[in-house]
């Protein structure tokens, strides 16, 4: 039998909401690394630069968040796509 019409476009939002997480850790990763290159490894901050350091935990901690978000997204698609009956 094959998949209805609302169960694929819900797999297809979910493969576009998890397109836009992956990116959107995929910049975390990248702001991450380009914040430790920036500040030589945090040890070279100029003065009232702070922030860095919420930025040096924050950044990482969306970066996976968001990553884990895509994963079980496409992960979900794929458990809906297995329950299907042929």
């Amino acid at each position: 039998m094959p998949m209805s019409s609302s169960n694929k476009t819900i797999s297809i939002l979910n493969y576009l909401f998890a397109t836009l997480c992956g990116l959107i850790s995929a910049f975390f990763v990248f702001y991450t690394i380009r914040l430790l290159y920036v500040t030589q490894g945090l040890t070279v901050i100029r003065t009232g630069g702070q922030g860095t350091y919420i930025g040096a935990v924050a950044f990482p901690v969306l970066a996976v968040l968001f990553g884990i978000i895509s994963w079980r997204l496409v992960k979900s698609v794929h458990r809906n796509k297995e329950k299907q009956p042929k």
